[in-house]
């Protein structure tokens, strides 16, 4: 298992393809996994990446959180699509080597033999990726939105929500939520593509209505 090497053109785009169906590494929420290959990743990914970019940003903001994540780190060779060996870091060992070479070392000769290897395994693999239909990560996401006080127009705040329109945002059902002193909770369900809208994004729109909205926050979270 692996990724190749994270810090080439080709290991990243395996990251990119690998998550294109995912939003962590391993499971639903992010993990040890997810910071092991982050740590790996030397700089965020090109912007045509966008699995891995969205993923990158999204598991940096847990930076101050890293320790607390669920999990084990492992070695990055325990992570990544089975067919793939990781070779991130990778250094040859040539002691044991260099005490019998009397004429000089191969070592060269055997690090462009691994590479030439490594390059065709990673073009089999796209060559099989890019057969496969392309899959649209969706998830659905339950918004709670706050008013400021009882007496905001809940009808008004729930319609400046709906007047949010973007390529991969379906609005879906909602209801008010009492949430104490008479003042109730505008709680509503969307779905969003993924690659295409994300969390940020909602709460900087609905927030910028600002004479209805005092804050938003995510309720659930679920991959579809």
């Amino acid at each position: 298992m692996g990724f190749g090497d994270l810090r080439s053109a080709a290991g990243l785009r395996l990251l990119n393809d690998f998550l294109a169906d995912k939003s962590y590494i391993e499971g639903y929420v992010p993990s040890q996994a997810d910071i092991a290959v982050f740590e790996a990743v030397s700089t965020p990914p090109p912007a045509d990446l966008f699995h891995a970019l969205r993923w990158y940003n999204h598991i940096k903001s847990y930076e101050k959180q890293k320790a607390s994540l669920p999990g084990v780190k492992k070695a990055l060779g325990k992570y990544g699509p089975a067919d793939v060996e990781d070779s991130t870091g990778t250094t040859t060992d040539s002691k044991d080597d260099d005490d019998i070479d009397l004429f000089g070392s191969d070592e060269e000769e055997e690090s462009e033999e691994s590479k030439r290897l490594r390059e065709e395994r990673l073009a089999q693999y796209e060559s099989k990726k890019s057969k496969k239909p392309t899959l649209i990560a969706k998830s659905s996401i339950l918004l709670d939105v706050k008013p400021w006080d009882d007496e905001t127009d809940m009808a008004k705040l729930e319609e400046c929500v709906r007047s949010i329109q973007a390529d991969g945002l379906v609005w879906g059902s909602s209801k008010l939520v009492p949430v104490g002193y008479g003042i109730k909770k505008l709680q509503i369900q969307c779905v969003v593509e993924d690659d295409k809208v994300g969390t940020d994004m909602l709460e900087e729109r609905i927030t910028a209505f600002e004479d209805y909205v005092q804050s938003m926050d995510v309720a659930a979270f679920n991959k579809i």
